[in-house]
């Protein structure tokens, strides 16, 4: 793949880039864009606000497919996530808009969270994807620089436009409170950070990497979040069957809501109703945001999925949790506990 040289910023989900509450982080992201030698461009709505964005989602749905018809992007990255995403779903898909965008100039994609609802719109078309970071989140850090692992993950996919690599994080930090302009420069707090960490199974499997949020995914199932939102997801067949995902890597990561233990095994069941756990080879699990409710999701882990043999791999940082990786989805992943590493081809 070639270097990235300009990336789009596209607002999927939530609008918060376009408020004025976040102009400090909004124009400390384009220096950090401009440090790397990469230029911007933002869809025509992504600055359009919370509440214009909220009301429009096929205006969100436009941009999507105006970041792939652009043939002046070479990276399409999100502002960030949000809770509402499958509302793209009747733009993007009825008449195959996304389709025909992705067929005619396709890319990489890179964003987390609600996210996970356009990769797995992205995964249904048969392109690849890239999950982990998001233009706030990372670029917009209000350390007084990113923090190292991400930027060096970050580095990696402008520089070569693939990861070949994931190995753990020395540190994890706490999830911010604030974050007003006073913040700027304000070291993100740390702490010294464990390697892979293997729950059960063999330490080694491979397979190509697909999931995300667990919320997201819950919401495909549920309606308790929207009502509407179970029943889009079948129509679209957004959610892959019990088939798609044989000899996959399952990924879960948790969001910033922090799902009870009660609604993580719901999530799980549903999972496991689908048959994903039968079909995969193993498991990956982000590191939850602050550490919250890890020993109790590791516990649901082991007795909803009820088969020692399947190989799980928690602590891995992706998704909420701070520091962030990318990891591809899509692509060859070879995932190796005792040599502690997560590589692909």
């Amino acid at each position: 793949m070639n270097k990235i040289k300009t990336v789009g910023v596209v607002s999927l989900s939530s609008g918060i880039l376009g408020e004025s509450f976040m102009k400090h982080e909004l124009d400390l992201g384009l220096r950090r864009m401009e440090a790397l030698g990469l230029g911007v461009k933002f869809t025509n709505n992504a600055l359009r606000g919370t509440d214009y964005l909220q009301k429009h989602p096929e205006a969100r749905a436009a941009d999507f497919i105006e970041a792939f018809r652009d043939p002046e992007i070479d990276l399409i990255m999100t502002a960030i996530g949000g809770d509402d995403t499958y509302r793209l779903l009747p733009y993007l898909f009825d008449h195959g808009e996304l389709a025909a965008a992705v067929r005619e100039n396709p890319k990489p994609f890179l964003g987390f969270s609600d996210t996970t609802t356009n990769h797995l719109m992205l995964h249904k078309l048969g392109l690849p994807s890239l999950y982990g970071q998001a233009f706030i989140t990372e670029l917009c850090e209000l350390d007084a620089e990113m923090l190292p692992y991400s930027r060096r993950c970050f580095e990696e996919l402008i520089e070569t436009g693939r990861i070949a690599e994931i190995r753990p994080s020395p540190l994890w930090y706490e999830s911010r409170t604030s974050f007003g302009p006073d913040q700027l420069g304000v070291a993100a707090v740390s702490h010294p950070n464990g390697g892979f960490e293997l729950l059960q199974g063999a330490p080694r499997f491979r397979g190509k990497i697909l999931g995300g949020c667990i919320d997201t995914i819950f919401d495909c199932f549920d309606p308790g979040r929207y009502a509407d939102s179970p029943a889009l997801c079948e129509k679209y067949g957004l959610f892959p069957p019990a088939e798609d995902w044989q000899d996959r890597i399952l990924l879960l990561e948790s969001s910033e809501e922090r799902p009870s233990p009660e609604k993580y095994r719901a999530a799980l069941e549903h999972l496991k109703a689908r048959g994903v756990f039968r079909a995969v080879s193993g498991v990956l699990v982000g590191k939850p945001q602050d550490g919250v409710y890890d020993a109790e999701y590791r516990a649901l882990l082991r007795e909803v999925i009820d088969d020692p043999e399947l190989p799980v791999v928690c602590n891995i940082p992706v998704g909420h949790a701070m520091p962030r990786c990318i990891l591809p989805f899509g692509v060859d992943a070879l995932v190796d506990t005792e040599r502690q590493r997560i590589t692909f081809c």
